[in-house]
């Protein structure tokens, strides 16, 4: 009687001893398993776990099917997927069982599952590679201080990709802005006294996002948009004020745009005056304080508008590059 080949695909992107059960139970009840070699992280972990690993070897993918189509007419075979998913493989196998009178079974197991995200592994393996030495001569010589104008570069690509409304122009400028903070986190894991890498850059992202959404990860309470943003600004006084203590300075003043009395504080010099302005408006709000009438003077006509963008609810800063979109198209 013909027996069964099985096919164990799993994710190079998932721990590989995490098997499916089904996956566990065909491994567990073949004659053979067979892997291309030991240095492949499923069959390693196999290895490890105590199941017998026989290897193939580098063979092209019409000779291994051969081989392990006759195999499984003895018997229950399992070939333990490699890290490259094994091309040709599948087509050989097919194409073999179709020219055998009584062919064996042949099915795919499925070990393991890409889980949400998980393509970020890639990149930061790209990443790595493009580094390390082998790897590229212009990404291996970049610091933080030369990549910075790429960050900025590429953030406003992204802002102008979401405000077109091309989808795929915004799926790659995000990507682009991904780069970076890869890029960078990359880079820092070299520093000779303060190393970090995207794993402390991710973990510090979580702790922020739970620390400073308690009305979700704890008993807080927000039910209102407006109410979430004073929280956070709170939370955020908060927080520059631990890190005074923790530098030995005094202990910023809590209170109003509390930790600090600068309205300016902590907003990046850099950034556009009309997002900057919208910051320092809502700021005022929070405290309960009104802007200064506006003068004859431009700059003070200018944040004016930029209250009243932000009490109708618009955002300055989109409406004028629309507004200058708008203008390029009439003048073209």
């Amino acid at each position: 009687m013909a027996g069964r080949l099985s096919l164990l695909m799993a994710s190079p992107r998932v721990a590989p001893g995490l098997l499916s059960r089904s996956a566990w139970q065909a491994v567990e009840a073949a004659d053979h398993v067979l892997a291309r070699g030991a240095d492949e992280p499923l069959a390693a972990a196999l290895v490890e776990s105590g199941v017998p690993v026989a290897y193939a070897g580098d063979v092209p993918p019409a000779a291994l099917a051969r081989d392990l189509v006759a195999r499984a007419g003895q018997g229950q075979v399992v070939w333990v997927s490699s890290a490259d998913a094994d091309p040709g493989l599948t087509d050989a196998v097919a194409a073999e069982v179709s020219r055998l009178p009584e062919p064996p079974e042949v099915e795919v197991v499925v070990g393991s599952w890409d889980v949400q995200g998980a393509r970020l592994l890639d990149v930061v393996a790209v990443m790595d590679r493009l580094r390390s030495p082998g790897g590229c001569p212009w990404d291996a010589e970049q610091t933080h201080e030369s990549l910075v104008k790429y960050l900025v570069e590429e953030s406003h690509e992204a802002a102008e990709a979401i405000e077109s409304g091309d989808r795929d122009h915004m799926r790659e400028e995000l990507g682009d802005v991904l780069l970076q903070v890869a890029f960078q986190s990359r880079v820092a894991e070299e520093h000779p006294e303060q190393p970090f890498d995207i794993d402390d850059v991710a973990g510090g992202l979580v702790a922020k996002l739970v620390r400073r959404h308690p009305h979700v990860f704890a008993d807080d309470a927000a039910a209102t948009p407006e109410e979430v943003e004073r929280n956070w600004e709170l939370i955020k006084a908060q927080e520059r004020a631990a890190k005074a203590e923790r530098a030995g300075g005094e202990a910023e003043h809590a209170g109003g745009e509390a930790g600090h009395a600068g309205l300016l504080h902590g907003i990046p010099a850099s950034l556009p005056a009309l997002l900057a302005a919208d910051k320092v408006v809502a700021r005022l709000e929070r405290r309960g304080d009104a802007l200064p009438a506006a003068g004859e003077d431009v700059a003070s006509q200018l944040l004016a508008l930029v209250a009243r963008a932000r009490a109708e609810g618009t955002d300055a800063e989109a409406e004028l590059r629309r507004a200058l979109r708008r203008l390029d198209q009439q003048q073209a």
